[in-house]
């Protein structure tokens, strides 16, 4: 059996309303939440596959906790792991730079040997550029609370089942 960490700052308040509907809908699967502010590089060890969220700060910031674990990321050896990331973003005040948190994450992550999975369609978005835009696909699930919230739910809803035939 694969093991599973859920990864996301229990203290960024859109953040972690986000993670706790994809527990939500992740409830028949066995997983750990790790809170991120708190991770160290054996966390990040320690699971098969990895779910990662974040928020995208200002223009186009990770936020703080983040920045501080991105070098030792880098440094890993996470060959063979799967992450499936999720991110928040404000396309309509941020269009050119939308949801680049989760760009700086893939890249951060596949440079430590990962394999990027749930990547979703970004049609159905306003933006001018973003960094977790790859061939027209996000690098995951990607959400707008600030202008589609409406959407949200729906959102997580597709992208929670297409992990579970990606698990699978």
């Amino acid at each position: 059996m694969k093991t599973i960490g859920l990864f996301y700052s229990t203290e960024t308040t859109k953040t972690a309303k986000v993670a706790k509907k994809i527990q939500e809908a992740l409830s028949d699967i066995n997983f750990t939440v790790v809170p991120v502010e708190n991770s160290w590089e054996k966390d990040f060890e320690a699971y098969d596959i990895l779910i990662v969220g974040t928020s995208t700060w200002f223009d186009g910031e990770l936020p703080n906790y983040w920045d501080e674990l991105l070098p030792r990321i880098k440094s890993l050896n996470l060959k063979g792991k799967k992450v499936a990331l999720f991110g928040l973003g404000d396309q309509t005040g941020y269009p050119d730079n939308f949801a680049d948190g989760i760009g700086i994450l893939a890249e951060t992550f596949e440079t430590a040997g990962v394999s990027i999975i749930g990547q979703t369609s970004s049609a159905g978005y306003q933006f001018n550029q973003s960094k977790a835009v790859r061939n027209h696909k996000f690098l995951g699930l990607i959400l707008d609370i600030e202008n589609q919230a409406g959407k949200t739910d729906e959102r997580i809803k597709n992208w929670t089942q297409q992990l579970k035939k990606e698990l699978l």
